[in-house]
């Protein structure tokens, strides 16, 4: 055993080898790899960035769903994810970003452009919210009754077009249904 006292070398090699390297996208990337792919980790030491490459490159990284707290100025303003310092502190401060250490920051922070990525990322936003508000309006779930189908057909060769009908008068009666054994 490696643990046991006194043991300075090992009699054999790894036990578990890997045969390839991992990859991240290998069936497919998801969204939030690609994101995480493309996402540039500025205002970071050294160290921290290497530490945020490695989660990315081994599906660790996990993005920030809310906005979280600057340990500087204390409001919610952290963006980030892993990062405890906001940028604008980062940058008044010239500190990193994720430890909050006065090191050699490896990539400076743009302001300007993240405030232009910010108005972007909210406009597109924006633009999904409407078409996501208008496919809730236009599903076509079927879930009536398997014994209307019958009456609809009939209805169908009517030349009298069909009146929309609200989302609460889609869903079926459930006192009605009748489960075959």
């Amino acid at each position: 055993m490696s643990s046991q006292k006194g043991n300075v070398s090992r009699s054999r090699g790894q036990k578990h080898q890997n045969n390839f390297a991992f990859k991240n996208d290998l069936y497919g990337a998801t969204v939030q790899v690609k994101k995480a792919k493309s996402k540039i980790h500025d205002g970071l030491c050294l160290h921290c960035k290497g530490v945020l490459e490695w989660k990315v490159r081994y599906n660790k990284y996990k993005t920030l769903t809310q906005a979280k707290k600057c340990v500087k100025c204390s409001q919610k303003t952290v963006k980030d994810a892993y990062h405890i310092v906001c940028k604008p502190c980062s940058l008044q401060l010239d500190v990193c970003c994720k430890c909050g250490k006065k090191e050699e920051i490896v990539i400076p922070v743009n302001s300007e452009e993240d405030k232009k990525e910010e108005e972007e990322e909210d406009e597109q936003k924006k633009k999904g919210r409407g078409k996501k508000d208008v496919d809730d309006l236009d599903s076509d779930d079927d879930l009536s009754d398997p014994r209307d189908d019958d009456k609809e057909e009939d209805s169908d060769s009517d030349s009298e077009p069909k009146k929309r009908q609200n989302r609460s008068d889609v869903l079926p009666d459930v006192s009605r249904v009748h489960f075959k054994e």
